[in-house]
This record gives structure tokens, C-alpha cells and sequence, in this order.
């Protein structure tokens, strides 16, 4: 038997890179799953249609997690495709490289609003309907929440907040028996990371070095991990941050 069969899971910003890749890898553990997208719904309806193809169930759900009344209709329209939700993982996020003199307020916020309060938004409208008695939350982090970047201060600030987030919220809801753990990645190629090219040749090697394993982490890497804290074999682990970096710490 598959380890999430009969689940239904929520995954925000599910239509590329890392959240494609947990939207697919928790499908092929049996959950079903709604893919969550901002603006992309061409991405969003491919990655429901390869679930659909391998015999899964998924729908596509869209809302900007930073406004409340879309995360509250794309909680409803989930609840009622699916009638419950047992596994959320908050993957929809934004990071820009900005050394801190050249910081503005619109970066600043725009990084918080998404990364923070979007997580925020999602998990309060999420908290209603997850089941007791093993409902899990994913948040995805990042390897700079505790080896922060020198070129992305508040990117690395957001991070950080996500990871004391978790660790609240671990023990606010302790009593449900629902879960809350990050997923921590370092440097993974994802469409993203190529879009920014802010890494450079010598800045890839440079991370490189300091990475144990000697390799760049894989989308595939961080699903595994996220699909551990979805599934009954972390029923004993809550509050926790899993580094998911090749030993980059």
C-alpha cells in the first residue's frame, strides 16, 4: 500500500519547480492532490494532467496566497473537490538577491508579504479542516535560515521566520495531533534559480566547495523529504527543520 493513500494534500505554488515536484511525488504515494497557482495555469493544469495520466486524482486551484479572500475560495473549493485535507505544504514563495544597501521597502515587503504572511494566510485557512490525529504541515524553507546569505539578507530573514514559525506552531497545535516541520533545501537548479541567474559560474562553484556531497540538490531531493513529514513514518517528529543541502550548513 502506498504510504499516503486515501490523504488529500494542498500544495501552494505547485505548478513549477520544487512544488511540481512534490504535487507529483505525493500523488504517486496515493494522495490526492490540489496543485495551487498564482498566475500560471497553463504549468498548474500540466502537472494535474501527468497525475491525472499515472491514475492519480489532482485539480488545479487558483489564488494569490497574500490576499485573504483567495486563500479562503481556494480552501473551499478544495474542501469541496475533496471533502477534507490532511497533508498543506506551504511551498509558494519569492526570493531576489538584494544586498542590504540596495534594500528597498517594496523588496522587503514583497518578500515578507509572500514568503511570511502567505504561509500565514494559508495555514489559518488551512486549520479548520485538517484532521486530527495526523494532519501534517510542510513548510518550505531554506538552507540560508541557518547558513544566511550574504547577498540576501532578507530573503534569508524570511527563512529564518519560517523556521521559528514552524516551531510556534508545532506546539500551539500540538494538542490536535497535527504536525508542523520544515523542509530546508540548499542550491537546487529549479526553473526559478535559472530565471534570477544570479549564480554565476564561480558563485555555483563556490557553494559547491562548501557542500559536502559535492553536488547541486535536486527537486526530487526535497520531495522525498517533504513526503517523510506527510507520512505516518514522522508521526513522532514535529517543530523540526530537516536540512535538505548535502551537508551545506
Amino acid at each position: 500500500m502506498s504510504r499516503l493513500e486515501g490523504k488529500i494534500a494542498l500544495v501552494t505554488g505547485g505548478s513549477l519547480g520544487f512544488g511540481a515536484a512534490i504535487a507529483r511525488r505525493l500523488a504517486q504515494e496515493g494522495a490526492a492532490v490540489a496543485v495551487n497557482y498564482p498566475f500560471s495555469m497553463p504549468e498548474a493544469d500540466a502537472v494535474v494532467s501527468q497525475i491525472k495520466q499515472s491514475g492519480g486524482r489532482a485539480i488545479s486551484v487558483r489564488a494569490d496566497i497574500t490576499k485573504r479572500d483567495e486563500v479562503e475560495l481556494m480552501m473551499r473549493q478544495v474542501i469541496g473537490d475533496f471533502g477534507a485535507l490532511d497533508i498543506l505544504v506551504n511551498n509558494a514563495g519569492a526570493y531576489e538577491f538584494v544586498a542590504l544597501e540596495s534594500v528597498t521597502e517594496d523588496h522587503f515587503h514583497r518578500l515578507f508579504n509572500l514568503n511570511v504572511l502567505g504561509t500565514i494566510l494559508v495555514t489559518q485557512a488551512a486549520l479548520p479542516h485538517l484532521k486530527k490525529l495526523g494532519g501534517s504541515v510542510v513548510n518550505i524553507s531554506s538552507v540560508v535560515s541557518v547558513c544566511p546569505s550574504a547577498l540576501a539578507p532578507v530573503y534569508s530573514a524570511t527563512k529564518g521566520a519560517i523556521d521559528a514559525l514552524t516551531k510556534s506552531l508545532a506546539k500551539a497545535h500540538a494538542d490536535r495531533q497535527i504536525r508542523f516541520n520544515t523542509v530546508n533545501p540548499g542550491l537546487t537548479p529549479t526553473d526559478g534559480v535559472q530565471k534570477l541567474g544570479t549564480f554565476g559560474a564561480d558563485l555555483l562553484q563556490e557553494i559547491l566547495e562548501q557542500t559536502p556531497l559535492r553536488r547541486n540538490g535536486m527537486v526530487q531531493d526535497v520531495a522525498a523529504a517533504v513526503v517523510f513529514f506527510a507520512s505516518e513514518e514522522s508521526s513522532f517528529i514535529t517543530g523540526e527543520s530537516l536540512l535538505v543541502s548535502g551537508g551545506r550548513r
